[in-house]
């Protein structure tokens, strides 16, 4: 790996979002905040505020949309060199609403986008030599055809160049039906080493919602590394020799739950590519995933080193390094 090269190479969808100032039902909602949300690019940001090196390859608009989406990316130290801008279709948008109870939704303008173009010549060979890692989402299988082809052929690739994949199902329902995501996600994960799935996930495609035969499940179909989200009861760990469950790092109030599995994502990347052992990297997943649900925003709570060492402090464990 030279200098240049990121550690890891995140490949996905990224949508503006349009974040509400105020609480209630979106057909009532007249103000709105423009920020960015996708899984994979906030994996990816995660990493950059976590100092390591790493690129997001996707597909945008060239319109307004996408130039915001790759320059907002792009500032936070992520390399875009892999995007692309296609004229032929939009980027894709999406409507936060959120409710006095905490109960909200989400909802996605993302048809015919220019991201569901996605197709194995999009990311070269160059885009993943030197690479440490390849992190992949459920929700971009989900998105066309074309992009059910590039994950495919991304973790072959992957394995005749020494690549390690990591894999969060990270299911969409909107996108398709339960037998799809099943006949989809369960090889994706079984070609991946690392698969990140919560509870839900476990059960929709695997039929249990224990977490123990999750990551059973999982690692006999073939992942080396299993960790199982749990919310706020942590997170269950299982690898080669190691099957345990890591508490959460506890904190008093959720301002915004989205992003936090994300945000989970990046920290145990960090944390395997820092050396540290899968439940130390669960430890630093668990906090980083909590301090994503302090702000609003996708993005916006992803802790540099020095902050998750602050938020860590109370407690005497620095996982920060």
């Amino acid at each position: 790996m030279t200098a240049h090269d990121p550690a890891v190479v995140t490949v996905g969808e990224t949508m503006v979002l349009m974040n509400p100032k105020e609480t209630g039902p979106l057909q009532y909602v007249s103000a709105f905040g423009k920020r960015i949300g996708g899984a994979e690019s906030n994996v990816a940001v995660g990493l950059a505020r976590l100092d390591h090196p790493v690129a997001w390859a996707s597909r945008l608009g060239d319109d307004p949309h996408g130039r915001y989406v790759r320059d907002t990316i792009r500032g936070t130290g992520v390399d875009t060199r892999y995007v692309r801008f296609d004229p032929d279709a939009p980027t894709g948008l999406m409507f936060k609403e959120r409710r006095a109870t905490g109960e909200g939704g989400v909802f996605y303008y993302r048809h015919d986008s220019a991201a569901s173009r996605l197709e194995p010549g999009d990311v070269p060979d160059e885009a993943l030599a030197g690479a440490s890692y390849l992190h992949l989402t459920g929700i971009t299988p989900a998105l066309s055809s074309t992009c059910r082809d590039l994950c495919f052929d991304l973790v072959e690739r992957c394995a005749d160049l020494g690549v390690r994949v990591s894999f969060d199902p990270n299911l969409r329902f909107s996108l398709w039906s339960e037998s799809e995501m099943r006949e989809t996600l369960l090889p994706l994960a079984a070609a991946a080493d690392v698969v990140l799935p919560g509870l839900d996930e476990g059960e929709v495609l695997l039929g249990t919602d224990d977490p123990r035969e999750i990551a059973r499940e999982f690692r006999e179909r073939g992942a080396e590394e299993v960790v199982v989200k749990l919310g706020e009861d942590g997170a269950f760990v299982a690898a080669e020799g190691v099957a345990e469950r890591v508490p959460a790092v506890p904190v008093e109030r959720v301002v915004d739950p989205i992003g936090a599995g994300d945000g989970f994502a990046a920290g145990y990347l960090s944390g395997r590519l820092d050396g540290r052992s899968p439940v130390e990297a669960t430890e630093r997943a668990n906090a980083v995933g909590a301090l994503a649900t302090q702000v609003t925003g996708d993005i916006e709570g992803l802790p540099t080193r020095e902050e998750l060492a602050a938020f860590l402090d109370d407690d005497g464990r620095d996982v920060s390094r």
